[in-house]
């Protein structure tokens, strides 16, 4: 199983959900384009929350210094993004694969982050509760539907919002996987406790 992991928008709990559906699964762990905190990225934070000797954390195929948008870092560091150049790694294990911020984020000047959306995988977004996540939310399922990518499931980060979470439910028809709670923080044992509660919706997708 191959897990596409996206989100409606920056800093909504991408890299958590994406360390606990890897711990979840033993899956293999890849972000394709990674931009900024190179010496503390999305896979070095991965690899401290796992704590199973299954998975192996794949190396990226951009790395951008610039903390920006992908196609802005790459302008800044001469770099162009050719997206023949993203090559998903090989495995036989099941691999979750990281976008970089939502899914119309542009690569360069004709590709976006949902052009890496490959018809065998499975899209988990990831909602963030604030005022306008119903509509980021319902615009990121419109997009991808729009593409005939059928979304596998849903899960909801921060504090429960049941009003939020019904409609958004009810509006999209999407399953379920969980929700991640306001932590005070995340270790290798949360992130073990959540992979624990999420891996049978997970496998189930």
């Amino acid at each position: 199983m191959k897990l596409f992991i996206t989100g409606i928008g920056t800093d909504v709990g991408k890299t958590v959900a994406s360390a606990i559906i890897t711990e979840a699964l033993q899956a293999d762990y890849w972000k394709p384009v990674q931009a900024g905190e190179l010496e503390n990225s999305d896979s070095h934070k991965v690899k401290r929350y796992i704590s199973n000797t299954q998975s192996v954390i794949h190396k990226s195929s951009y790395t951008l210094s610039t903390p920006a948008s992908p196609h802005f870092a790459a302008a800044e560091e001469d770099v162009v993004i050719d997206i023949k150049n993203i090559t998903e790694p090989e495995t036989q294990n099941h691999l979750v694969i990281e976008a970089a911020g939502g899914v119309l984020v542009p690569l360069n000047d004709t590709d976006i982050i949902i052009d890496l959306i490959k018809p065998d995988y499975k899209v988990v977004v990831v909602s963030r509760h604030y005022l306008g996540s119903i509509n980021h939310t319902l615009l990121t399922c419109e997009a991808l539907k729009s593409r005939g990518i059928s979304i596998g499931g849903i899960i909801f980060s921060g504090a429960e919002v049941q009003a939020t979470e019904s409609v958004i439910l009810a509006k999209t028809g999407i399953k379920l996987i969980g929700r991640i709670d306001e932590e005070p923080y995340f270790d290798i044992n949360v992130i073990s406790e959540y992979a624990g509660l999420f891996r049978n919706e997970l496998l189930n997708l």
